[in-house]
């Protein structure tokens, strides 16, 4: 039976790197069940951290040695009275401490840290991160600083999945797999939401989406939420009550409209929020001794919790807020002036908690901002004597998830999170609406997202989109350039000069042997034209290279990219049929210029 065209060697180089490749590649199989455990490890790690929260927030708070914490519950008064406004200090001492001396990375809310490593460390993230992110997360939230615990967690199960790709050998594109499944695992075991976990790790994460990076992502997830439901229930994470059904009459259209100009005024905070939290940043950075701004930064903050407290009688921006949104989804306030007030200040509180050096997520403080942002815009019109079933929990829901699609530009994540938070089906469609406005109106804004942002002050550019490029499945016949000379290796460079002439491009040569395949020669026309009229011995054979490699006139691009990639081969001859190749079977070649060229004008369908 003859070989395949495939299974033809090429060169000692080009084997063992195949070889090294393939005992370094996992099955999907073995990712898969990696997957699993990284799941139930990045669950365990979001159990101990909120626990880890809430026996700081007892201590900060209350001065109590006890785990037993409900974020949606609004904290008691403090025991310290008025000097609780110094517990966001003494946690953001400790909070520079442990950023500073262990692990640097564990500044900020974490996301833009993981995307890096992600397109720029080969998924790389030193173990040290994750233990480091869970304390300094932790003592920050639970001292009062205005941040959440997603984007803690989300880092920490990156860590974790990171850390595996390092013990385990495996390829980098692998590694980077597990980064983002345990992104997703962690914001999956956070928010009691599977599906906006895999969403997350696909919009935000993935480089690629197929079954073999899927798969993973979607165990891992699965695994997580398992994990926490098993810890703390099935519950959502917020009650909310049945809001009007988006049924067809004449009312549906007008309330569509509003959600959809709700979404858009969202989008402008969004920008807001983008940009305000670098500019508070910036300013901080004036200040020399890190300790110094981040204390004055958490005196600011606990001097504004205070204040809230003595003006309304609860704290409202201390932590993750989550007691003020489920009082906002339950109650249904209509003070629309407070609701705008709080607004501003969890603004403020989470710009400054985070420029000033914190460590801690945006994803709670924007469902936060969305929830004011919303209940506000319906009590206002409630307000304004508009006769519309308006329901201020509604509107708050939309804003939620509006906030969270228009700052983090990752909208199915908040269609779908939103949608599992609540687990209301009927505030789909205008989340749907709102979402879209918002990140459309963030955009023309701010062209960067609250995550990208930051990498791209650093000089570190990332995409916008996932594209799926044409070219790649396009047959090698339809790529290749047919204008190929198939010559024996005895031809000598002065009948190659007589009897074919320059046509002003590189001129592509395949070698053979004995009428098999043997070398390649590529030869620009500036040689061609300097050796006409000289007279040299020399034959193809001498000078032909053996770095080639060969495919079917009906293999699919990719597949001769890799193969190219793997055989660490500039050239690909080629051929048709089967078995064994001889010169009479080269139909053309394949240069990485002819891919470089193809790849380009493959992205030409999409917009800018």
């Amino acid at each position: 039976m003859k070989p395949d065209v495939a299974d033809l060697p090429v060169s000692p180089t080009a084997s063992s790197a195949i070889i090294e490749d393939e005992t370094r590649t996992l099955s999907l199989l073995r990712l898969t069940l990696l997957g699993l455990l990284l799941g139930i490890v990045t669950g365990i790690g979001a159990v101990l951290f909120r626990e880890l929260i809430g026996l700081l927030h007892n201590l900060f708070f209350a001065g109590q040695f006890s785990f037993s914490y409900d974020a949606n519950e609004f904290t008691a008064p403090s025991r310290w009275g008025a000097l609780v406004i110094l517990a966001p200090v003494v946690g953001g001492v400790i909070v520079t401490f442990l950023v500073s001396n262990f692990a640097p990375e564990a500044k900020g809310h974490g996301v833009p840290e993981v995307m890096d490593a992600i397109y720029y460390k080969e998924g790389m993230i030193r173990p040290i991160v994750a233990l480091v992110k869970s304390l300094a997360s932790a003592f920050a939230i639970g001292s009062g600083s205005s941040v959440g615990r997603e984007g803690p967690i989300i880092q920490i199960g990156s860590a974790i999945g990171s850390t595996l790709g390092q013990i385990i050998t495996m390829p980098a594109g692998q590694r980077i797999t597990l980064v983002a499944a345990g992104a997703g695992a962690g914001i999956a075991a956070t928010f009691n939401t599977p599906i906006g976990g895999v969403m997350f790790a696909i919009e935000l994460m993935l480089p690629e989406v197929s079954v073999d990076t899927f798969l993973p992502v979607a165990i891992a997830t699965g695994a997580a939420t398992f994990v926490g439901r098993w810890i703390f229930g099935d519950q959502p994470a917020f009650q909310v009550p049945s809001i009007v059904a988006m049924t067809p009459h004449a009312n549906t259209v007008s309330l569509l409209l509003l959600y959809t100009l709700l979404g858009a005024l969202v989008g402008v905070a969004a920008a807001g929020f983008v940009r305000g939290i670098h500019i508070v940043e910036d300013a901080f950075d004036r200040i020399p001794w890190r300790y110094a701004r981040h204390m004055l930064g958490m005196l600011m903050v606990g001097a504004m919790m205070y204040a809230l407290f003595r003006a309304f009688g609860q704290y409202y921006v201390d932590g993750v807020g989550y007691s003020t949104i489920e009082s906002i989804l339950i109650t249904d306030p209509t003070t629309t002036w407070l609701l705008g007030l709080l607004f501003v200040c969890k603004m403020l509180a989470t710009s400054i908690s985070l420029g000033s050096g914190s460590s801690g997520g945006i994803f709670s403080p924007s469902l936060f901002m969305g929830a004011t942002l919303g209940g506000g815009f319906a009590s206002l019109l409630a307000d304004a004597g508009l006769h519309m079933p308006l329901s201020v929990p509604a509107f708050a829901m939309v804003g939620m998830g509006a906030m969270v699609g228009g700052g983090t530009g990752a909208v199915m994540t908040a269609v779908t999170m939103i949608f599992e938070m609540t687990r209301d089906y009927d505030i789909v469609m205008p989340l749907i609406l709102a979402v879209a406005a918002s990140v459309g109106v963030r955009r023309l804004l701010s062209a960067e997202s609250i995550y990208t942002l930051k990498l791209v002050r650093r000089g570190r550019a990332l995409p916008k989109a996932l594209h799926a490029n044409m070219f790649l499945v396009r047959h090698a016949r339809e790529v290749m350039d047919p204008n190929v000379l198939v010559l024996p290796a005895e031809t000598t460079f002065d009948s190659l000069l007589r009897e074919h002439e320059a046509q002003g491009r590189l001129q592509h040569i395949v070698v053979t042997q004995q009428g098999r395949l043997y070398g390649v020669i590529r030869v620009n026309t500036g040689l061609w034209r300097g050796l006409e009229g000289a007279h040299t011995p020399v034959t193809l054979g001498d000078v032909a290279t053996r770095d080639y490699t060969v495919v079917r006139d009906d293999a699919i691009a990719f597949d001769v990219i890799a193969r190219m990639w793997r055989k660490r081969a500039f050239m690909a001859i080629v051929v048709k049929g089967r078995g064994v190749p001889h010169g009479d079977d080269v139909v053309g070649v394949i240069t990485k210029e002819h891919v470089a060229d193809s790849v380009a004008s493959g992205m030409k369908i999409y917009p800018n």
